[in-house]
């Protein structure tokens, strides 16, 4: 038997995988639109109601006791609730993406704040999230996180494409929530740990770390003279165009830590960097910032180097509430 071309079965399949995920995009948007006629009929039997919240009531269980015995569990009283809510939030068919699945847009649909929910939205598109992915954004309370070093307009542009990222805090978190790399807060670790638990977890890091990044190197040898020393993580990100380094660090930040930082941004930035690339950033991840100590140990309107406290578990929407307040405050103090 002759040898057939690799490549023509390599095409074959891939042609094979497109149509199944556009089929099933296909089905997922019909689905979605269904609940938005459904939200509309109910939206608008309601609204001939006399007493709108007792017949709205009334109405979701009827329906519910009519719909379940023949559809099944998806026409269930709270579901049928959220394709009400649903069709509230977007009243308009025409504005539904194909791009979001039915999942995707029952959380959306519970974001009251439009620019939040239109950030998610941009976000979502412009990244492929999965609805888990998008779950996670959305219960670590990105937008707010990124609200914290920019304005609402800044950030809105930014995941819509109206504007390019031309700063690290546009795009940078702080803090980074890292839960999936399944670390006990408790424990004590060493730095190799939590660099391997992070290699180990590359994609759903690279999700944290925010848009445009990808992987280069860990423990880059530098060779400076006689002396050996080993970066712990270099990425790059295509939005700044620049490498950006990661030092861990899971002890208090020190100055000695800071200068380490910028010994590395400074080697990158003279015999790694092309002439069109811009200068390199560096990340201090630590268990404690001191940003004093960052800033009285780099020269003044350094904007290279920065830290970012790291956390190993998601805290509730009122730990995170109150840690972003704490670091406004923080914020404010400092100006």
């Amino acid at each position: 038997m002759e040898l057939i071309n690799t490549t023509l079965l390599s095409q074959i399949k891939a042609v094979i995988k497109d149509a199944q995920e556009k089929a099933v995009r296909a089905v997922d948007h019909e689905r979605t639109l269904m609940y938005w006629h459904i939200g509309k009929y109910i939206f608008e039997e309601e609204q001939q109601g006399k007493d709108r919240a007792e017949y709205g009531k009334y109405l979701i269980k009827y329906l519910s006791l009519q719909l379940e015995p023949e559809f099944g569990s998806g026409f269930g009283i709270r579901q049928l609730e959220l394709i009400r809510q649903f069709y509230r939030v977007f009243p308009i068919a025409n504005a539904l993406r194909s791009q979001l699945n039915w999942t995707q847009y029952k959380l959306l649909s519970r974001i009251e704040d439009a620019d939040k929910r239109t950030f998610y939205i941009a976000e979502s598109i412009k990244n492929h999230w999965t609805s888990r992915q998008l779950e996670r954004q959305i219960n670590s309370l990105l937008y707010e996180r990124l609200l914290m070093s920019n304005d609402k307009e800044s950030v809105l542009a930014v995941a819509q494409g109206e504007k390019q990222v031309s700063e690290v805090k546009e795009i940078i978190k702080d803090p980074m929530f890292l839960e999936f790399l399944g670390l006990k807060r408790e424990s004590s670790y060493y730095e190799k740990d939590l660099e391997q638990a992070i290699i180990t977890h590359l994609q759903e890091f690279l999700l944290e770390m925010g848009n445009g990044f990808s992987f280069v190197a860990r423990q880059k040898r530098i060779l400076l003279e006689d002396d050996e020393f080993f970066v712990d993580l270099v990425f790059y990100n295509r939005l700044l165009q620049c490498f950006v380094i990661i030092e861990i660090k899971t002890h208090k930040l020190t100055h000695q830590d800071v200068g380490q930082l910028q010994m590395y941004v400074n080697y990158y930035d003279r015999l790694e960097r092309l002439a069109h690339e811009n200068p390199t950033i560096g990340i201090l991840l630590c268990t404690d910032k001191n940003d004093t100590v960052v800033k009285f140990s780099l020269p003044e309107n350094q904007k290279q180097v920065v830290a970012s406290k790291y956390e190993l578990i998601l805290p509730t929407e009122k730990q995170l509430v109150q840690a972003i307040e704490t670091e406004l405050q923080k914020l404010l103090n400092d100006q």
